[in-house]
This record gives structure tokens, sequence and C-alpha cells, in this order.
């Protein structure tokens, strides 16, 4: 079946069909058929199947048809539905931020719901959508939460998901620390970390598709850290705590490099469900 042959007594069951075999035509993952249906519509897991056998409206089938047009040219399905859900919230995303990974948000739960009661001033460099802090806010009202980024455009993504969530952050145009005053408890960053070199074996709708500005960094992935780290010696405070997402192979170098820093605190690497390295952890209490 293709779409000029779609009769207007279509169901459901039907153009997913069609769109499950053009995304497998394509060499896309067919899974995305389903998850595109359901997030374009609404549809509870309870409401797509007991639409299966309905008819699928006109207006709908087109609108449908196009998103996995677009998918099968690579386009992230989080890119043309315009959201992806982090800590069980959506969140709106453009191509002018990261998509939110599932890598991220297990760290977010480890790191979030082991902190001090009493309430922490936190900084999210390099926010993005705002998931880090947005989320963070919603977990820990009682905290202070800023969040910067270099990119005016991911800034405004970010102020609209905090409005959108309720979650009182500040948000700053900044590179790095250097518009905002004052200490912190907690350090946060999922910075660009991916060096030119991996580039080859990246998947193409992540080049394609995603802010290089937020992905890629010079001297092998390094830059931003070491200007992290330059910057927050004297802004973290001393019993302060930094939690930086890392590339899979960055650990060892990483952690030598931040305790010529932070020689005296604490600094250990965390794995990922996939047993990968992927955060940083700077305790200096």
């Amino acid at each position: 079946m293709n779409t000029e042959t779609f009769k207007e007594a279509t169901t459901y069951a039907e153009v997913l069909s069609w769109a499950s075999s053009f995304l497998k035509q394509n060499k896309r993952d067919p899974n995305i058929a389903k998850w595109l249906l359901q997030e374009r519509f609404g549809l509870t897991l309870t409401d797509f199947v007991s639409c299966q056998n309905k008819i699928m409206p006109k207006q709908a089938r087109d609108r449908y048809i196009k998103d996995i047009k677009e998918a099968g040219k690579g386009r992230p399905p989080q890119q043309i539905v315009g959201h992806e859900w982090f800590y069980e919230r959506k969140f709106m995303i453009t191509n002018a931020t990261l998509i939110p990974r599932p890598e991220t948000e297990e760290w977010f739960h480890r790191y979030v719901k082991n902190l001090p009661e009493r309430p922490l001033r936190v900084l999210d460099i390099g926010t993005g959508s705002g998931v880090l802090a947005v989320s963070h806010k919603l977990e820990r009202p009682q905290d202070e939460v800023i969040a910067v980024d270099i990119s005016q455009t991911a800034l405004d993504v970010a102020k609209m998901n905090a409005h959108r969530l309720n979650a009182d952050v500040t948000f700053h145009l900044s590179n790095m620390m250097s518009d905002v005053s004052g200490e912190f408890d907690l350090i946060l960053s999922n910075p660009p970390y991916i060096s030119q070199s991996e580039k080859s074996v990246m998947d193409e709708s992540v080049i394609d598709f995603e802010p290089h500005i937020a992905l890629f960094a010079q001297e092998d992935g390094l830059f931003f850290y070491k200007k992290i780290a330059e910057q927050s010696v004297e802004r973290l405070r001393p019993e302060g705590c930094m939690i930086l997402e890392i590339g899979y192979r960055q650990g060892r170098r990483l952690k030598e490099m931040l305790q010529t820093y932070f020689p005296e605190a604490d600094i250990a690497i965390r794995t990922d469900f996939n047993n990968n390295d992927r955060t940083l952890h700077v305790n200096k209490g």
C-alpha cells in the first residue's frame, strides 16, 4: 500500500502497517511508526489498542504520513513532534537543542535522590532545553536553580519549558559562568564532548539534525571540561559537588585533569546502564 492508494475508510492499523513498512524500506527503525502515532495524537497505550480498527480521519492521516516521510529521511522522531519525555515530563525541543538521552535521565535520577535536605544553590551549565535545571527544581523546590547557555535560541526553549512546567528557574545568556555570580553547592553540566574524529562512527541522524554547537568540542572533546574546571575552582563551595556528563572514552583522562584543579577532592567516575563511563563526580566535602 502506498499513500496514493489509501482509501477513505483506512483504519489506524492499516496506516500503521504502511508506516512500519515504509520506515523499514528506508532502513529506519520501524518501531518509530508506533511512537510517532502515539506522540503526535496523544494516545495512551489503551487508546492505541482500542483505535486499531477505527477509521483514521483524513486530516490526521495526512499529518501522520508527513511525519513518517520525515522520519524516513532520518529526522529524529522527537524533533518531528517537537518534544521528548524526561523524568516523566514532556519537554519541548527544537533543532537548536539536544534531544535528552536515557543515559542523562539515569544519572539525574541517581543524584537528585541522594542530595542533602537543606536548600542548595545549583548551576546548570549549557542547559539546552532545560531538562536538568527544570527537573531539578521540580524535584527539589527548596533549591535555587540557575541555568546558563551560550545560545539564545536554546535558552528560549528552556524558558518555555520552565514556564509550561511551572519551574522557578533563573536563566542567563552566558558563556559558561562568565555572567553569573556567587558560589554554588552543586554544578551540573552536559557539555559538548564529542571529538571531530568520532564523526565517522556517529549516527547520521545526530550529525544531520542535532546542533553541532552542543555536540562537538576541540582538544579531543575535552575543551569545555577544562574551561568549566578553571571557572569552578573558586565557585564551588567547600562542601560542594560537581557532576559532569562525559564521553565513554574520556573518564580516565578527565579524572586526571580535574584532579589537578581539585587536588583535595574526591573524584569518581560513574558508569551508565550500558556499563560505559557516563559521569564524573567531583566532591569537595
